[in-house]
């Protein structure tokens, strides 16, 4: 039997950049966000809308005992640089954030604030990314928000994901849990992301590219808690770089922390880059690198297991956890002094992430 009245049929989105109407809550929003965000999102199996997500809980207490629950906001300038873009920064954030607590993440949510005037051609760039990086990090992107804001109101798109994941039964990781004997290991080079949006900006004329490292590693942690059953903390090395965690660690431990500046491993053009523009690279943000802490004994097989993984192949052990001058850092320099490392008080590089 025919409708009583006519379906519409859904509109062709043609929009070349975001207005003010997008974000209205009328048919133009809805034609935003279903054709950008829910078929990148959703694609042929999305479900009718709702305003939450649902999950079933006997299916999140067979994987683990506990749920893990962290949020970010993402305002990094410019949108898009080598090696990646705000999406997948976006999710290889929230994701990395659950899994260096010892979770298997599950699903994100993202909340998107547009200002108006953007092209909606960067938008889908940046929506396929998250969706392509969200399938390779294995979660889905569940549900989200968006909001439209009149020109000068926000720079440009700022992104918020929230995850959930659900923490492995038997394994407690933490800052606070590092001992005296433990080795600190980090997956791979240092300071990309940092050194590749600086330089991204074009405020500098370098000949060299640098790629930003951002990547999801909940693989790679996977791989490492086989390795390394007794691991007593990963942490993600983001803004304020291995130097902010390392501080964080010994101050929460109450331990001692020395570190070898020869062991850190730094691309050459890293290292060159920073000191021509008088930065540590120590502090330097990473986006596809984390810093964890192992028991003496299983710090060899960690460290082989990290350099079998496509994500862990420049993998090393940086340095030591003491019972010495707890809640100080210092290093040991490639010259054979000692330096002290002391948390940033500012910020060496703005909106890296």
């Amino acid at each position: 039997m025919n409708p009583p009245f006519p379906i519409p049929a859904r509109r062709t989105f043609t929009a070349k950049t975001v207005t003010l109407a997008h974000g209205g809550g009328g048919s133009a929003m809805r034609d935003l966000i279903d054709d950008v965000f829910l078929s990148a999102f959703s694609g042929a199996g999305r479900a009718a809308p709702e305003d939450q997500a649902r999950f079933d809980l006997a299916a999140l207490a067979a994987r683990g005992d506990r749920l893990a629950f962290t949020t970010d906001s993402f305002v990094v300038d410019p949108l898009v640089f080598p090696g990646g873009d705000i999406g997948k920064l976006a999710v290889c954030g929230t994701v990395n954030d659950l899994a260096v607590g010892g979770a298997v993440p599950v699903a994100l949510s993202c909340a998107v604030i547009i200002e108006e005037g953007l092209a909606v051609e960067l938008l889908r760039r940046v929506v396929g990314s998250m969706a392509q990086t969200a399938r390779a990090a294995g979660v889905s992107i569940s549900t989200g928000d968006t909001k439209v804001v009149a020109r000068g109101a926000c720079d440009k798109l700022f992104i918020t994901t929230t995850g959930i994941g659900v923490v492995r039964a038997g394994l407690d990781v933490g800052i606070a849990k590092a001992r005296p004997g433990d080795v600190l290991l980090v997956n791979g080079l240092l300071g990309d992301h940092g050194a590749a949006i600086l330089n991204a900006r074009g405020d500098l004329a370098l000949d060299t590219t640098i790629e930003s490292d951002c990547a999801p590693l909940n693989g790679l942690i996977d791989t490492l808690i086989a390795a390394a059953p007794g691991i007593r903390m990963m942490r993600d090395a983001t803004r304020g770089g291995v130097a902010a965690v390392v501080n964080e660690l010994a101050e929460a431990s109450a331990v001692g922390v020395r570190l070898s500046e020869l062991a850190m491993p730094m691309r050459p053009e890293v290292q060159g880059f920073c000191e021509i523009l008088g930065l540590d690279p120590l502090y330097l943000a990473n986006e596809g690198k984390i810093l964890a802490v192992v028991p003496a004994n299983e710090a060899d097989q960690a460290l082989a297991a990290l350099r079998a993984h496509p994500l862990g192949r420049e993998a090393a052990a940086i340095g030591t956890v003491t019972a010495e001058r707890p809640g100080r850092v210092t290093m040991e320099t490639r010259f054979g002094g000692e330096r002290i490392v002391d948390m940033l008080v500012g910020d060496q590089l703005p909106r890296i992430c």
